[in-house]
């Protein structure tokens, strides 16, 4: 039974593992995935503030981080519903004032999402930018850098979907035949079942239709690429769906290995390892989604009983993307619920191999540093207190860990908060965790390369909120090296309060 969540697990991170091989929560509003995220800059634009020059996240020859002490650059997150479903822009006024308001507080740039079933809606091949070109222009007219990605309720294709019904094995499944259909399952990673296709090659496909419809805005407007790897563009299983009901926090989700395909690569492997036994099922006494590990055999503390999805989808997107300028980023999940049990039950159906004796965000780290890639985290926001302490969480503890991993794998590393948060608290610990302070070794003065704030809205547009939204970009972009007293960054943060007031006031009215 061991080699079923070795499998399952070794499948994300791209490095197969032999059998014998030792708050809220940070999904929270998050749906099926898209497929890429992209970062937006060019500097025709003059904000309220003479802005120094970029400072996108960027690797030495060597691959170690180079932020030192000198700032981290801030990204927004433009809403969900950016573009529409007729593929225009949405509430085009709105999002033209909202983009001169964040250029003039200091914000580096913003992260959109693109959409697969948006863009590739009806047929293989035909593909429809419409709003993403115009979206495009207004941030480059606007002095923004792009980093596009995937998040959302868009379901995937119209001509995919006409797949799954044909066989819906193509969808991850539960044990109890319970479907997912955000995401195509990586069981068939490289098999034709697409129109003649494997779903790789449609993946490439659509990053290759990007590349060249926007090849005049790479690595100038366009400057960072998050290539969408599983649901809500995270590099993992749909192992706690909140749909229907589904999964609540903090369930300690399901394995989503049972579908034909997944069924399949299983037994192959356990065949590798002359255990054929292995290879009949996945898990039957891990429990349901809403379990917690002590209500399970297969998770509990004593006699309790997861190859290369995430390196495939990075090999296509490095050759396609090979001397555009943009970097390649790749986000993992925070699941830090549960984190405290010897088992890490959430982590390990999602397909993160991490528990008390094993590491298991070393061996993405390196696979990401393998290709160049960044290395996205989230709910760097969050404290362990805050958190439910039954639930054994551990946020913190998790974003060391990660932090560690990355260092150790010499792969940058990008943070977001899982959460939309306002709070001066939040916006603390975000500072904290940016500058590595609580990572051991940590003496050089690294930072994480860049930071994403989740989201734009109208909450953000509250007269308080954002007086010390831009207090915080300000501190952000000080950087730890920064001599500055508290007092005199937030007297300078007044005056682009006050120069931003007229446009904040404006998209205000105009979200509501």
């Amino acid at each position: 039974m061991a080699s079923n969540i070795t499998y399952q697990i070794g499948s994300l991170a791209g490095k197969p593992i032999s059998s014998d091989s030792t708050s809220a929560y940070s999904a929270a509003g998050k749906s099926p995935a898209a497929n890429l995220r992209c970062k937006v800059i060019k500097s025709e634009f003059t904000s309220a503030e003479e802005l120094s020059a970029p400072t996108s996240p960027f690797r030495s020859p060597g691959g170690k981080m180079k932020l030192k002490g000198n700032g981290v650059p801030v990204y927004v997150m433009m809403p969900l519903d950016s573009v529409t479903a007729r593929n225009t822009v949405n509430r085009k006024r709105t999002t033209e004032v909202t983009l001169m308001a964040l250029k003039s507080a200091g914000v580096e740039g913003v992260m959109m999402d693109v959409w697969w079933g948006l863009v590739e809606r009806e047929a293989p091949g035909e593909y429809n930018w419409g709003g993403y070109t115009e979206l495009m222009e207004m941030a480059k007219k606007h002095g923004l850098k792009k980093e596009e990605t995937s998040l959302c309720s868009i379901p995937v294709p119209k001509w995919v979907g006409e797949e799954f019904e044909k066989d819906p094995d193509l969808a991850y499944s539960d044990q109890w035949g319970r479907r997912n259909y955000e995401y195509i399952s990586l069981g068939c990673d490289t098999l034709p079942v697409l129109k003649g296709q494997t779903p790789i090659q449609c993946y490439a496909d659509f990053m290759r239709a990007f590349r060249d419809n926007f090849k005049h805005l790479l690595g100038d407007t366009i400057v960072e690429i998050q290539v969408g790897m599983g649901p809500a563009g995270e590099l993992r299983y749909p192992s706690y769906p909140e749909q229907n009901g589904t999964w609540k926090f903090p369930g300690i989700g399901a394995f989503q290995c049972y579908d034909k395909y997944m069924l399949s690569s299983l037994e192959a492997a356990a065949e590798s390892q002359g255990k054929h036994e292995w290879g009949s099922t996945g898990p039957t006494d891990a429990g349901e989604y809403n379990n917690w590990p002590e209500d399970t055999i297969f998770f509990r503390k004593e006699g309790g009983g997861w190859d290369n999805h995430g390196e495939r989808i990075l090999i296509s997107a490095m050759s396609i993307f090979v001397d555009t300028g943009v970097k390649l980023s790749v986000k993992v999940a925070g699941i830090h619920w549960h984190y405290g049990t010897r088992s890490h039950a959430p982590e390990l159906t999602a397909g993160y191999y991490n528990t008390r004796f094993r590491d298991g965000y070393f061996p993405i780290a390196q696979m990401l540093a393998c290709h160049a890639a960044i290395f996205n985290f989230t709910c760097i926001e969050m404290r362990d207190h805050e958190q439910p302490q039954d639930a054994l969480c551990a946020p913190e503890k998790l974003v060391k860990q990660v932090a560690l991993a990355t260092q150790k794998a010499e792969v940058p590393l990008a943070g977001e908060n899982a959460l939309p948060r306002y709070d001066e608290s939040a916006h603390e610990q975000i500072i904290k965790a940016l500058q590595l302070n609580n990572v051991d070794g940590n003496s050089d003065g690294t930072e994480m390369c860049a930071f994403t704030y989740l989201r734009m809205n109208k909450q953000l547009l509250q007269a308080d909120n954002w007086k010390k939204f831009m207090v915080f970009v300000k501190k952000i972009k000080e950087g730890k090296g920064a001599h500055k007293c508290l007092d005199q960054v937030e007297r300078e943060a007044e005056h682009f309060v006050y120069v931003t007031q007229p446009l904040v006031q404006e998209a205000a009215v105009l979200m509501h």
